[in-house]
């Protein structure tokens, strides 16, 4: 496995599927500031409609549809829709994640602990979803709300000591000092 934080904001998704956890990837997506979103379902239950709005297709993507996307998530579909659209978006360079089944998944999505731009995740590569559950409960106890605001402090500061012209081995030593000044971890 290797964890990558990608920039959603300027790719194109896609979420295949209308059930609870299209839904929850619907929404993870829009918390992480993706811009660029369309979901298909052949039958999007009402909760789907909402969340979507007019980012819905109410049919199953083309292949050129998939071509088009940098990243596709499928959940709540058929064994044989989820085979079809995987092979389909691997054909054109497309990265996969069928909920819960790893052989149809280019990437695993990790349990988020999300605090501003704080990002904080778990994985299991997909071997134990309520382990990384667990974890993740542990991470929102051990990191509550305010991360948000200590990092957008800290990263204010960092905006400061670059703008004096200071070097990346400064901002690193100077950082270091900063968080233990600020006493965040015991």
């Amino acid at each position: 496995m290797l964890p990558v934080v990608l920039d959603v904001s300027v790719l194109k998704l896609c979420v295949v599927g209308s059930g609870p956890q299209a839904q929850r990837r619907l929404q993870m997506l829009d918390e992480a500031g993706a811009q660029f979103v369309r979901v298909y379902c052949n039958e999007a239950v009402a909760e789907m409609d909402d969340i979507a709005g007019d980012r819905i297709v109410h049919r199953l993507p083309t292949r050129e549809e998939i071509a088009d996307c940098h990243v596709m998530y499928v959940a709540n579909l058929n064994d044989m829709d989820g085979e079809r659209l995987t092979a389909e978006g691997r054909e054109v360079k497309t990265l996969v994640n069928v909920e819960d089944v790893r052989p149809l998944c280019d990437f695993h999505v990790p349990a988020m602990v999300r605090r501003g731009d704080l990002l904080l995740g778990v994985s299991t590569g997909g071997k134990s979803p309520g382990l990384a559950r667990k974890l993740k409960e542990e991470l929102e106890k051990a990191f509550p709300e305010e991360w948000a605001g200590r990092l957008q402090k800290l990263s204010d500061q960092r905006d400061q000591w670059k703008s004096q012209g200071l070097g990346f081995s400064e901002l690193i030593e100077r950082t270091k000092v900063f968080i233990e000044k600020e006493r965040w971890f015991s």
